[in-house]
């Protein structure tokens, strides 16, 4: 053996030790890359009753999230028996432009009725679990008093309430024409009942929501992320959830701290003891008490 045979090899020996240590100190970064996820998919969640203070914190919620690049589908958490009709509709046209923008998926968690189906219904699926409830699609509203308040002296005849009952009837066919034509618009293709048969406004249990199109399939919120996640084209994702303000454990109940214990209209939909129309897109229970001149509504409870 030569001397310069022993230097190759001492040489050579020294460069695979190198090798060998700089591709443990790669390894790591290189691992980390491969595992990195390829994008977000971010739950929204639509829970207790439609204010406009609640639609506008879900509102918010899903710009966040067509804003941030690294959030690529969105899960719409539904258990709501809806509310005003105003901010219901606001909370569609929001649904829909974030599901023009990427995939958007409904679970319905508990119960998806009247103004907060409105809301799911631009979802490119809406899953369901058996027990929970869809539908209500409908629009009522409440009267003001056809006579002038004792003590107060009004300067027209439309200023107690602004509208006679017949407007308010023509008010209410219009919304629930919107209502039903939106419905239809967005999962025609999918109903199984007639027009006339939605607009009865009955509600279904997960399962036959199934079966008639208002929803598309049986599972919980981990099924719609991972649908929601394929619907993106993502294999490896993380998922971050964006939580709707937490009612206080009366509201949860549909109680309010009154000694009634009824949710009233203006506590549960910011009415302010002004005696005009509500228009509501809720799936509950409305009362008038005619003594006092006040209307109360109690929500179906969402846990």
């Amino acid at each position: 053996m030569t001397a310069l045979d022993g230097s190759t090899r001492q040489l050579t020996l020294v460069l695979i030790v190198v090798g060998l240590l700089v591709g443990v100190a790669v390894a790591p970064q290189a691992w980390d890359r491969a595992t990195e996820p390829d994008g977000t998919v971010a739950v929204v969640e639509l829970h207790g009753s439609i204010t406009g203070d609640s639609a506008t914190a879900v509102i918010d919620d899903l710009r966040d999230a067509r804003q941030n690049d690294s959030i690529q589908a969105v899960v719409l958490d539904v258990n709501s028996p809806g509310g005003t009709a105003s901010a219901s509709e606001q909370l569609y046209l929001a649904v829909k432009r974030t599901a023009g923008e990427m995939p958007v998926v409904a679970s319905v968690t508990g119960t998806a009725a009247s103004g907060s189906y409105y809301a799911a219904a631009p979802a490119d699926d809406i899953y369901v679990t058996p027990a929970s409830v869809v539908g209500s699609i409908g629009v009522r509203a409440t009267l003001p008093s056809a006579s002038i308040p004792e003590g107060q002296v009004v300067t027209g005849p439309d200023k107690v309430g602004g509208s006679t009952p017949d407007e308010v009837r023509q008010r209410v066919e219009t919304l629930r024409r919107a209502f039903v034509g939106s419905v239809f618009a967005e999962r025609g293709d999918r109903i199984e009942l007639t027009r006339e048969e939605v607009s009865h406004a009955k509600v279904y249990a997960g399962a036959s929501g199934v079966e008639n199109g208002l929803a598309d399939e049986i599972g919980g919120v981990d099924t719609a992320i991972g649908a929601a996640a394929d619907d993106a084209g993502l294999s490896n994702y993380d998922v971050v959830r964006m939580e709707a303000p937490q009612p206080s454990v009366l509201a949860q109940l549909g109680l309010s701290a009154d000694t009634t214990g009824d949710a009233t209209t203006e506590q549960t939909f910011e009415y302010r003891g002004v005696d005009t129309v509500q228009y509501l897109m809720l799936h509950g229970t409305i009362t008038t008490d005619t003594a006092r001149n006040a209307t109360e509504v109690t929500a179906n409870a969402t846990a």
